[in-house]
């Protein structure tokens, strides 16, 4: 079903999302429309979807440069970051939607990447002690939560303790907490998409509350949602709970 990723849908998704204010970065770039649909990809498991959506994206990007007479070296950078956007969304939403997912997704986006868009050094600092990246998790953790981190933590703990030691520590300390990326909210926009795809309404809500505390409005929550959901619906992804609705 990869041929639901026409372009008349992906243009449907990408008009679904209200702006906010602008950055330095092209529009193309900002929307991040297509962070919510490539791990709703992922996860619902159509890799075959992520290399059209990169290139239709791409494509965008590559048409403003022109129309906007972006020099060679500036056009380049824009390109390699929009291309480790969709590797990062693609990792960051393996956690929740699937590794193996995530895997098979990044497989396909390389076959279709430039040579010169492509990594081959991490981007996260590895060389940091264990006990640092639990402190900075437990920072970003708070934050990402906020008034409701304390009741989050202690269901993780309570369950499993080591469930509540690898949220706090690698997910969050290492995983999501790198926001060199994709940063707060377009985290919360990939945790969102990757949870509605795999049907799990307690962790949805969660990160609806944490994209509306990172600085979305009420519009652009609902639009992420439901950019998730059209996403989804277009490859086939069938849902046992509903969905649960942005609180205002």
């Amino acid at each position: 079903m990869a041929d639901a990723a026409s372009d008349t849908d992906l243009q449907h998704l990408k008009s679904l999302y209200p702006y906010g204010e602008h950055s330095s970065l092209p529009l193309v770039i900002q929307n991040p429309w297509y962070i919510v649909t490539v791990v709703s990809y992922m996860a619902g498991n159509m890799p075959e979807a992520v290399p059209i959506l990169f290139n239709y994206v791409l494509r965008e990007l590559e048409h403003a440069h022109q129309e906007f007479e972006v020099p060679q070296h500036e056009a380049h950078g824009e390109r390699l970051l929009l291309a480790r956007k969709f590797r990062d969304a693609i990792f960051k939403g393996g956690m929740t939607g699937g590794y193996s997912k995530a895997i098979n997704a990044l497989v396909s986006l390389l076959e279709v990447t430039p040579e010169e868009l492509r990594d081959t050094e991490r981007q996260r600092e590895t060389a940091i002690s264990l006990p640092e990246v639990e402190r900075r998790g437990q920072d970003f953790f708070r934050i990402f939560y906020g008034e409701t981190a304390e009741n989050v933590q202690s269901l993780l703990d309570k369950i499993y303790p080591d469930m509540g030691w690898f949220s706090n520590t690698i997910a969050y300390g290492s995983v999501y907490g790198y926001t060199g990326i994709l940063n707060r909210l377009e985290t919360s926009f990939v945790l969102v998409g990757a949870l509605i795809a795999v049907d799990t309404p307690r962790q949805i809500v969660w990160h609806l509350d944490n994209a509306r505390r990172g600085g979305a409005s009420l519009e652009q929550a609902r639009a992420a949602r439901q950019i998730a959901i059209e996403a989804c619906q277009s490859i086939g992804v069938k849902w046992r709970n509903s969905v649960p609705e942005v609180e205002e």
